[in-house]
């Protein structure tokens, strides 16, 4: 049985603390986005795909214990950036030079299927109110007459789209940053399953 390794434990880790780092700052400063999922994304370019959605689920459960109870159930969004941001750093490596509207369709694709999970969420297991920031703008349009689960729409497309877009920024600035030593270590102990191996992925 092949072991796991210690530096991807750690790295994993540490990639859910950030989630949990960044989501409590922007809950403290009410913040419009949600900040809760760096270490997600970059966890997805260290690791790929699947072990990218390992700090989210962590996180929402951590998060969920200590902080903020909604973050349980939003558990499958973290899950799915995760995933889609490993087949983007796979398919895309962001480290080669890109026009600038790269780093702008990447974060589109990583907000609008996280968006319509996050939306049915929001829309018909909570009324429309979380903890988050942008829960006053939803209010605020369902209060000027639109419906309620077009008013949560809008503004998780929005809001998610903005968070998208910081997060994947900081994300490839922070692999950027990290020494090559480590990130050619860090690939060359990775557990990956079978449909991985041979594979290429989070070349930034």
């Amino acid at each position: 049985m092949k072991r796991f390794p210690v530096a991807q434990i750690c790295v994993l880790a540490l990639a859910a603390v950030m989630n949990l780092v960044g989501g409590n700052i922007a809950l403290l400063l009410r913040l419009p986005i949600y900040l809760d999922s760096l270490g997600t994304v970059l966890a997805a370019a260290l690791f790929g795909p699947l072990w990218g959605m390992v700090p989210g689920v962590a996180s929402g459960v951590i998060g969920g214990c200590i902080s903020d109870p909604y973050a349980f159930y939003y558990i499958p969004v973290q899950m799915v950036l995760g995933l889609l941001a490993g087949l983007l750093f796979w398919r895309f490596p962001l480290g080669k030079k890109r026009r600038p509207g790269m780093l702008f369709l990447g974060s589109a694709f990583l907000s609008l299927p996280g968006t319509l999970v996050s939306s049915a969420i929001t829309a018909f297991l909570f009324g429309g109110i979380t903890s988050s920031g942008s829960t006053v703008l939803v209010q605020l349009l369902y209060g000027m007459g639109m419906d309620l689960t077009a008013s949560v729409f809008l503004v998780q497309a929005a809001t998610d789209y903005i968070d998208r877009t910081v997060v994947l920024l900081a994300a490839v600035l922070l692999y950027r940053a990290l020494p090559a030593a480590l990130k050619a270590r860090l690939a060359a102990k990775t557990i990956r399953t079978k449909s991985q191996k041979g594979d290429r992925h989070g070349t930034l």
